[in-house]
Formats: C-alpha cells, sequence, structure tokens
C-alpha cells in the first residue's frame, strides 16, 4: 500500500535546481520535493506521497493523522525495512539473519 502521510518540514535547501525539504513523519525522517508546494516552510506541516509535498496540513491534523497511522501500523508497513517485510510475509528469517547463521 502506498499512503499519503503528513510530515513536518525540519529544513530546506536548493539541490540541482529543486526546492527539497528533510521531513520528520513521526520519528522517520526522508527527503521530499518541495515543487508543488513552493512556499512550504520549515516548521510546516504537508502531505507527502512518494516524495512529493502536495498538500499544506495544520498541525493538529497531521498529529492526530500520525497517530492514528501509529496506532494502525501503517507508518512502519509504509516506512519500514521491505526486506524485513517480505521476511514476516514469507515466514523465512531477514537477510542478515541468514548470513550470521
Amino acid at each position: 500500500m502506498c499512503l499519503a502521510v503528513p510530515g513536518r518540514v525540519l529544513d530546506i535547501e536548493e539541490r540541482d535546481g529543486t526546492r527539497m525539504a528533510t521531513v520528520d513523519f513521526g520519528g522517520v525522517v526522508k527527503e521530499v520535493c518541495l515543487e508543488y508546494l513552493p512556499d512550504l516552510q520549515v516548521g510546516e506541516y504537508a502531505i507527502v506521497h512518494v516524495g512529493f509535498a502536495l498538500q499544506r496540513l495544520d498541525e493538529e491534523s497531521a498529529r492526530h493523522t500520525l497517530e492514528l497511522f501509529a496506532e494502525l501500523g501503517l507508518l512502519q508497513e509504509e516506512f519500514g525495512d521491505p526486506w524485513e517485510a517480505a521476511a514476516a510475509e514469507t515466514g523465512s528469517a531477514p537477510v542478515e539473519e541468514v548470513h550470521n547463521q
């Protein structure tokens, strides 16, 4: 599943002509493109989908949504280790455990 997740902008910089931000998604930090929201500022919240900030969001709504996602385990599903998730689905050990045996 691919979710649009609210996140808080920690910092902003321009890279190769593209406005980029470091965004905190309830403890998971990722790089996000700000080209669709060129006036978004540090400290503000936005809905992010596949690495692009799409819509500004108020802090209360963002925090509430992140809490709900966390309760449902959706943040782990969205940002977790894909190798670990695949191993869990198949019932096998994660790659590092197999190599360490």
